[in-house]
């Protein structure tokens, strides 16, 4: 190939997919930027190694938890607004059997179910941690999967399934009233405070070239879950009758229940998985995180819709990929930008991936 041809080849491609060259060049010049940083001392490898590591965390909690939402779309073809505060639902529930058992005998019980309200109990003072009460903590992530899934399935029988042949309008305005409702009556019963959750866990060094990045039992834990909890909806999704069920409601519902797939059933199903897997990132959230407030999942939820709209609307391995590209995208942009302006970071790389590939990394596919 000449030289005139390949200068031909890429204007026109230049000309045709502006968006991918305009990503390219910006993605080179950060990344310059960055090896620069990295030769002349200006950032270290430990600082860029924790922020990794940090986002890493993140990615997988907003991927753990986009799995719901992204099955719910697919599926049931509407943005749940209330998804978020499922997670906040799952995330009390599970912290109030945690405090209970890690506490009782040693604070009021009242207090313990209601997470320490209004500072009348603390979890460092416990001692809550994955090494210091992992039964407590172990009861805590069950319960919070057992309850959100309950809490799924409630609401979707009373508001969502009456109106479910109603357009996707209604299903998202519906949504926002439910998610409305559900905050203020968690701000109701366990009160507006942000409150500790647990102690200091342990941690050790993983050394680089200029120091080293401390990683957590804590860190290790939301690894494993989070990890275990992806691989389970992959090999659900590929090597059991349910999970082919779910991909051929995905295709075509209509297709679906002609040939005989017991749809109303797989819907159950649906808010069985995402209910469980989003109260359980509720959960694996705080812990991670150690605080708890009553809006954490509202705020968690814009990364989740980025991420999930990142990956491809409808793609469950869309929405874990996209996951951890925000999450990266949160945590590494602090290098360039005030840490303020973070979570615009990670959605102005949502727009500008989207306008490059509009359908998203993994094309629109759905639960495949």
């Amino acid at each position: 190939m000449g030289i005139a041809e390949t200068y031909t080849r890429g204007r026109q491609f230049a000309i045709a997919r502006p968006g991918s060259v305009l990503l390219t060049l910006v993605g080179a010049v950060l990344l310059f930027d960055l090896l620069s940083g990295l030769a002349t001392g200006q950032h270290s490898f430990s600082n860029v190694g924790s922020l990794v590591w940090d986002g890493l965390m993140r990615g997988l909690v907003v991927g753990l938890a986009g799995i719901g939402l992204s099955m719910t779309y697919s599926i049931l073809n509407f943005a749940n607004f209330a998804h978020g505060d499922y997670i906040t639902a799952g995330a009390f529930s599970g912290w109030a059997a945690t405090y209970l058992i890690a506490g009782i005998g040693r604070a009021d019980v009242g207090a313990l179910l209601l997470v320490g309200a209004g500072g009348s109990v603390f979890g460092g003072t416990l001692g809550i941690g994955v090494t210091g009460t992992p039964i407590a903590v172990l009861a805590g992530i069950l319960t919070a999967g057992i309850v959100t899934i309950g809490l799924a399935l409630f609401i979707d029988r009373t508001a969502f399934r009456p109106i479910r042949d109603a357009d996707g309008i209604t299903l998202l305005i519906t949504s926002i009233g439910v998610a409305f409702a559900l905050r203020y009556l968690m701000q109701f019963v366990f009160d507006s405070s942000v409150r500790g959750t647990t102690s200091q866990p342990p941690a050790f060094p993983l050394y680089l070239v200029d120091g080293a990045v401390r990683v957590n039992a804590h860190d290790i834990a939301l690894v494993v879950v989070a990890g275990s909890l992806m691989l389970a909806v992959h090999l659900l999704l590929q090597l059991t009758k349910l999970g082919k069920a779910m991909r051929a409601m995905a295709d075509n519902e209509d297709l679906a229940q002609i040939t005989g797939i017991p749809t109303e059933r797989v819907v159950r199903a649906v808010w069985v998985i995402g209910g469980g897997l989003t109260g359980v990132a509720g959960y694996m959230f705080i812990l991670w995180k150690g605080t708890l407030g009553f809006n954490d999942g509202w705020l968690l939820l814009l990364l989740i819709f980025a991420a999930v709209i990142l990956g491809g609307i409808g793609s469950i391995y869309g929405a874990i990929v996209g996951g951890l590209a925000i999450g990266l995208t949160a945590s590494l942009s602090v290098i360039w930008i005030p840490s303020a302006f973070t979570r615009a970071a990670a959605f102005a790389v949502m727009i500008v991936i989207l306008l490059v590939k509009p359908e998203g990394i993994f094309s629109g596919r759905t639960t495949a």
